[in-house]
């Protein structure tokens, strides 16, 4: 945990909405880490569901070998989940910065 906390720049990790773009979307495996019942009402699409606090428990269906983007609403209780999945060995995780609330705004201000 030290090694990693000493070598990681302050924007390693995270991954801004606006970074999503159209042609690089399908390249990523999308983990909603809100609850089930915020995740049936709407989520970035193809995303799967997977609670901040279960993560550890469902790890093996988290990839090792394709680019994943773990969110919530803000970014807050993603970032937890994928803090613990770095400390194992997952160099693949990011965090979507501003969360689902922050995709959704770029999403409206693109479609305009």
């Amino acid at each position: 945990m030290e090694d990693y906390t000493g070598f990681a720049t302050y924007e390693a990790g995270i991954i801004f909405p606006m970074q999503v773009t159209p042609d690089l979307f399908h390249s990523f495996f999308f983990i909603d880490t809100r609850t089930e019942e915020e995740f049936s009402q709407a989520s970035i699409d193809g995303a799967i569901n997977i609670e901040w606090r279960d993560v550890f428990s469902r790890i093996d269906e988290i990839p090792k070998d394709q680019k994943t983007i773990l969110f919530c609403n803000t970014g807050a209780l993603s970032a937890q989940s994928a803090f613990g999945l770095r400390v194992l060995g997952y160099e693949n995780i990011l965090i979507l910065q501003t969360g689902y609330g922050g995709w959704l705004n770029h999403q409206a201000a693109v479609s305009k």
